[in-house]
């Protein structure tokens, strides 16, 4: 085991070294004068060739990459032009409010997913499997953004049962209670999606476990129904699963950009969005980078705990 995460840890590195590339290069790809766009049309020329020699942008891309990424590894992410803070601060506090967003999607994701898809393959053929099969497949076909603004035209401003938007009410006093009061809809909103994507392949994998012969003898040992599914069946077919939830916790990350717009969530997603409305190079570098790096990070810790449940992969 000890070998297995050595070798995946290593993989990290070359990774990591690509997403800073793909970062950099997406910022230069955007058309128009950055300078120019951040300080309007009506700027002077010795202006914009001012901010342009602050921001480094009269140097090759090369050199201002290499510029940027040494800063980087010194954890100097920069500091933002238009918030006139250092980037890495933004990014910090504002990450904390999208990990408690898309932390509470994956936990809706993973048991609302695992839970559908374990019944649908027990009741294999029957209504619980109709409805759970058509319930993932509608969740599948909507976006999050969509789902987001029917959850507060419903929910919010219909029922009034929840808040509109934010993190945290206005005025008046603010707790965890009102935190998770408004915590509700964007995190419901973001997890439907990915919940349908575990409970299909929970189904699946179960499904083909409880056709195997070791099942069969469990069963015909006397061992109770719900012993056989929990204990054997779905302990062997988790493992086809965990790698996919890591890769969805990627559509949390990115379809958290879209759920905290609607619903004002004062996250790392909705920071990018301004930032890139007012060309904040750092700052949506910075952004982007963090986001990509938890994914990467997430996906490894997916692989590790594959590998400990199934030897098989460590030892291959």
């Amino acid at each position: 085991m000890r070998a297995y995460v050595v070798r995946r840890g290593l993989q990290v590195i070359p990774v990591t070294f690509g997403v800073t590339l793909l970062v950099f290069a997406m910022m230069l790809l955007i058309p128009g004068d950055p300078a120019r766009a951040i300080l309007g049309s009506y700027a002077t020329p010795e202006n914009v060739a001012t901010l342009e020699r602050q921001l480094a942008l009269d140097r090759p891309p090369h050199i201002q990459y290499v510029t940027w990424l040494g800063n980087v590894v010194t954890g100097d992410f920069g500091r933002s032009y238009s918030l006139n803070r250092p980037v890495l601060d933004e990014i910090l506090e504002r990450f904390s409010a999208t990990l408690l967003l898309a932390g509470t999607a994956l936990l809706i994701t993973v048991v609302l997913g695992l839970t559908a898809g374990i019944i649908a393959a027990v009741k294999q053929h029957r209504w619980q499997d109709r409805a759970f099969t058509v319930g993932a497949l509608v969740g599948l076909s909507i976006p999050s953004f969509w789902l987001a603004m029917i959850f507060i035209v419903v929910f919010a401003l219909g029922l009034g049962w929840f808040p509109t938007s934010g993190m945290r009410p206005a005025f008046g006093p603010s707790g965890p209670l009102t935190v998770l009061h408004h915590l509700v809809l964007p995190a419901t909103a973001l997890a439907l999606v990915a919940a349908g994507v575990i409970a299909r392949l929970t189904r699946s994998s179960m499904l083909e476990v409880l056709r195997q012969d070791y099942v069969r003898t469990a069963t015909s040992k006397g061992i109770t129904r719900q012993s056989v599914i929990m204990r054997h069946a779905f302990r062997n077919a988790v493992v086809n699963v965990v790698p996919v939830i890591g890769v969805q916790v990627g559509f949390l990350l990115g379809g958290a950009v879209y759920v905290e717009t609607v619903f004002g969530w004062p996250g790392i997603g909705r920071m990018l969005v301004t930032a890139i409305g007012t060309r904040d190079i750092l700052l949506v570098q910075g952004g982007v980078l963090l986001v990509a790096i938890t994914y990467v990070l997430i996906n490894l810790a997916a692989d590790l705990v594959q590998a400990a449940l199934d030897p098989r992969i460590r030892l291959g």
